[in-house]
This record gives structure tokens, C-alpha cells and sequence, in this order.
């Protein structure tokens, strides 16, 4: 049997119209819509008539080819008339979202002017920027958040076990609020220091910082520095025995020295 070129309308079983849709469907493709650009268009300043306007625009580029349509191939998809087609299409060229540049079909060997969407999504690009900046910085606020919070129940623990008794009040929003200003290491450093000398007090405590804060001392090698700066400008006063054999060592010297010049 010869194979005839005619073409032969497909008949459907009966109930079975649901599958071919489906066929059709899956065959006759999908437009892809990013969802940011659905979740950020109004920030963008595009109405809804001109982001189905956009859609359309992307479905002709994907499924017709078509990069350059005209409001008569426009106008079936769309609600509204040409001339509202045509003032959203305006709208978008002059927000600079869309522009028309020339493109080139290899194939053909040709130069052709076609919508562009570059600067629609260089736009959006920006906005995620600015979103995704805007959400690490929650992350940190929440992760900062957390810790302080953490360091704040150990500084407590920390006072509690050198002073021998609970916090009052007043003592726990006095470390919340170094807590706030100063690291909560410097805190349990002056903390420690404060132990040393027997000086189980606040405000002593808070003299200590007070100081470091006003020398701009943030970490422990700021610490080491100002303390050797401190010992240089304030040295140990000598004791008496000392002094007294400072001054044999010294006459003794004067001695030899006597002896040798004569």
C-alpha cells in the first residue's frame, strides 16, 4: 500500500479529548516567567496591564520568533484597545525597561530590530541585590541577636560565681547595658581584674571600662599595649633597701673610678 501525502484529521475515541489536550498542551511548549521579575514588578513601576503586556512580548519572542510585534498581532491577546496597548508599550520605553535594538539572524544573514529586555532585567538584577542585602542583614541582626543574648546569660553566670550570690536587677541591666557598648569578653577581663585587687563592686568594674572605652581599647592585644604604655609613664617606685643599695653600687664605683684616675 502506497502512503498518500494528504493530511488525515486525527480522530479522538470518545472520551478521550482530555488526553489530547494534554498532548497539546506538553507539545505546544511553555512560556517561563522568572519569579522574581512576578515578585518585583510593581517595585519596579510596571502596572499590571503592562507586565501581561511583557509577558505577551516574551511568549511571541519564545514561541513565534516574533521579536518585533505589531499592535494588530498584539491586540487579540490582550484586553484593552491598541491605543492603551500602545501607551503601556510607550510606558515601558520611556521607564527604560525595554528598548529596541537590532539583532542578527546568522542564518539568514540579517539585521533586524527587535524588542529588548536587557534593561528589564538589569533592573531587577539591582532590586534582588538590594533584597538579598537586606535579607543577610536579617540574618546577621537575628544570628548577633542570638549571641548576645547567649553571652549575656554567661556574663551573668560569670558575675554570680565571683561575687557568691544572685544579680539584682539593677546589676543585670548595668552588664546588659555594657554588654551593648563593649565586648563581652573586655567585660569578663575587667571582671577578672576587678576580682584580683578585692574590689567586688560595680563601679569599680565600670571604671575599668569606662577607661578602656575612652582609649578606644577593643580587643586583648589593645589591652597588652595600654597596659606596657601605662607601666612606662607610671614606674614602680623604688623600695628603701633598694635605694640604699643603689647608692653602695654607686660609691663603690666612684671608689674604683678614684683609684684608677690618681
Amino acid at each position: 500500500m502506497g502512503i498518500t501525502g494528504s493530511k488525515t484529521a486525527k480522530k479522538y475515541k470518545t472520551g478521550n479529548i482530555t488526553a489530547a489536550f494534554g498532548s497539546d498542551l506538553f507539545l505546544q511548549g511553555s512560556t517561563a516567567i522568572p519569579n522574581l521579575l512576578l515578585k518585583f514588578y510593581n517595585q519596579l513601576g510596571i502596572s499590571d496591564s503592562e507586565m501581561m503586556l511583557l509577558i505577551q512580548l516574551i511568549r511571541l519572542r519564545t514561541e513565534d520568533k516574533n521579536f518585533f510585534p505589531s499592535l494588530e498581532a498584539l491586540y487579540p491577546f490582550l484586553s484593552g484597545s491598541e491605543e492603551q496597548i500602545e501607551n503601556n508599550l510607550n510606558s515601558l520605553l520611556h521607564q527604560e525597561l525595554i528598548k529596541v535594538s537590532d539583532f542578527f539572524d546568522a542564518q539568514r544573514e540579517v539585521v533586524f530590530k527587535g524588542f529588548d529586555f536587557e534593561p528589564l532585567f538589569e533592573k531587577l538584577s539591582e532590586l534582588w541585590a538590594c533584597a538579598k542585602v537586606q535579607e543577610n542583614q536579617n540574618i546577621r541582626n537575628f544570628i548577633e541577636a542570638e549571641q548576645f543574648q547567649q553571652d549575656s546569660i554567661n556574663l551573668f553566670k560569670n558575675f554570680e560565681s565571683e561575687f557568691g550570690r544572685p544579680l539584682s536587677p539593677m546589676e543585670i541591666d548595668q552588664i546588659n547595658s555594657w554588654s551593648r557598648r563593649i565586648q563581652p569578653f573586655l567585660v569578663l577581663e575587667a571582671l577578672r581584674r576587678a576580682v584580683l585587687l578585692g574590689k567586688h563592686n560595680f563601679k569599680y568594674i565600670d571604671s575599668i571600662l569606662l577607661e578602656w572605652e575612652k582609649n578606644n581599647i577593643t580587643s586583648a592585644g589593645d589591652i597588652e599595649e595600654y597596659d606596657r604604655r601605662f607601666k612606662n609613664k607610671h614606674p614602680a617606685k623604688k623600695k628603701p633597701q633598694d635605694t640604699k643599695k643603689e647608692d653602695h653600687k654607686q660609691s663603690k664605683k666612684s671608689l674604683i673610678k678614684s683609684l684608677y684616675m690618681n
